[in-house]
């Protein structure tokens, strides 16, 4: 016997640990901290970047120190650690047994019907009025009937002798209100956890014209994607004047046994799913290669077109002319000091300028730089010489996730916008009007409470007894 009250002691000791306020103030306390520190660390970063931000709050002699202390607790990658997924669970955990702890008595009064009251029970209520109405109790009760049914109300009705009682609730559901965001937490924390588990937010970075069937984790992990992937193409523009991007597009083309199966074009808030798997726009770079092509758009004084694609160092003709042109220099960010000496001042194609001569038969007639960003830069005697793009220099930097558990967190915040209605907009009110007759007159006495917003309830029976004033 004392060993099975020990054994119950130890399960109630641990239930009551579970449903203590102290123990979800300590774990709400705890996520709150812990989050704000994963807001201002950047997470699955590179160590030189975390290392700037702690130099910069705590000076740079505590940095690496505070640093290490950051990387051995996994605050750099907090939301896939042991321990904030511990947390996690013994909120949820607190959670449930709150709600089971509480619910059985809630759910107990939702099905509790209405009743009729007597008059001492009436006059103990917290909202009451009373009036006098110069009428017989059947005609009044008409009245009331109508009234209450107006005012949305679907009343039940009880006499007595010389009294007739008309009751009715609204509301009764709304105290499950707290309970239906409990769930929607639920579903929540199992849809983080379905995604942490079971998805990936990886990265790729894709040459123009390359493909790829893998994506990467921050680790350097290999992910298989089940399908390729190529970058068709990729643009960044400009704002006028400046080296600001303005917005970069990725074509991007989906392979799946060989065939072509989806085309999009992506920028960043516009990204391509497919199988479960989303590629955002979420950088990019420079990186020639000998299998770069230079696109040129070519006009003649007659306006005839004609297109080159062509590797460095060859050449090309225009249309209707003997002029010759070939490409002798590159540079992906033009700039002039103030000697009015050229130079390159960035590794990315912020001003890309490619330098053409023109020959006319074997003699050089002419040196130019031709500026992808200034049209004016194109204009030469013989016509008009675009200069489109480097193709294949520049590579797109492309966020991959996959999140199983999404649609489960959607749903989540569903019933979450549910629950809160019902906690914060609804209320579970009871009402009771009852009438006695007192010969040629009808006295009206008017009960009711609300669990919340009791003036709302005040003024609307206001405007139910006003007619029968």
């Amino acid at each position: 016997m004392s060993q099975e009250k020990g054994r119950k002691g130890v399960v109630d000791t641990i239930w009551d640990f579970f449903a203590s306020i102290r123990l979800a103030i300590f774990v709400f306390t705890a996520i709150g901290i812990t989050s704000i520190a994963g807001t201002l660390i950047e997470q699955n970063a590179e160590p030189e970047k975390n290392l700037k931000l702690l130099s910069r709050l705590f000076g740079p002699t505590y940095a690496p120190d505070i640093y290490r202390f950051v990387d051995a607790v996994g605050l750099n990658s907090m939301y896939n650690s042991w321990w904030f997924v511990t947390l996690l669970f013994l909120f949820v955990a607190n959670l449930v047994v709150c709600t089971i702890e509480r619910l059985p008595s809630i759910v107990k009064i939702v099905k509790e019907p209405i009743k009729p009251l007597s008059e001492t029970q009436i006059d103990a209520l917290p909202i009451k009025e009373s009036i006098i109405v110069s009428k017989g109790i059947d005609r009044v009760a008409e009245s009331v009937l109508q009234i209450m049914q107006k005012a949305g109300l679907k009343p039940l009705q009880s006499r007595e002798q010389n009294m007739v009682q008309f009751y009715a609730e609204t509301g009764r559901y709304s105290r499950l209100g707290v309970y239906v965001t409990h769930l929607s937490i639920l579903l929540l924390f199992i849809g983080v956890v379905v995604g942490l588990f079971k998805g990936f937010n990886g990265h790729l970075n894709l040459l123009e014209g390359t493909t790829s069937s893998v994506a990467y984790l921050p680790n350097g992990k290999e992910i298989p994607l089940g399908f390729e992937i190529r970058c068709d193409d990729f643009d960044v523009s400009f704002y006028e004047g400046t080296d600001t991007p303005k917005s970069y597009k990725s074509l991007l083309t989906v392979y799946e046994n060989g065939k072509e199966v989806l085309k999009k074009e992506i920028e960043v808030n516009t990204p391509l799913r497919y199988k479960g798997i989303t590629f955002y726009q979420s950088s990019y770079g420079f990186a020639p290669s000998p299998q770069s092509l230079f696109h040129f758009k070519v006009r003649s004084k007659t306006n005839k077109e004609e297109e080159f694609k062509i590797p460095f160092d060859e050449t090309f003709t225009i249309p209707e002319s003997n002029v010759k042109i070939k490409i002798v220099d590159f540079t992906p960010a033009l700039g002039v000091d103030e000697s009015g000496k050229l130079f390159t001042y960035a590794e990315s194609m912020n001003n890309p300028a490619v330098l053409l001569e023109f020959y006319e038969g074997n003699k050089v007639k002419n040196r130019q730089w031709v500026l992808k960003r200034y049209p004016n830069t194109w204009v030469f005697a013989e016509g008009t010489i675009e200069f489109v793009d480097l193709w294949g220099s520049q590579y797109t930097g492309l966020q991959v996730r996959k999140d199983p558990g999404v649609w489960i967190v959607y749903l989540a915040c569903l019933i979450m916008s549910i629950g809160l209605y019902m906690s914060f907009f609804m209320s579970h009110r009871q009402i009771w009007l009852v009438l006695t007759d007192k010969g040629k007159t009808t006295e009206v006495k008017i009960g009711a409470w609300s669990n919340k917003y009791r003036n709302s309830l005040e003024l609307k029976i206001q405007k139910m007894i006003e007619p029968l004033r």
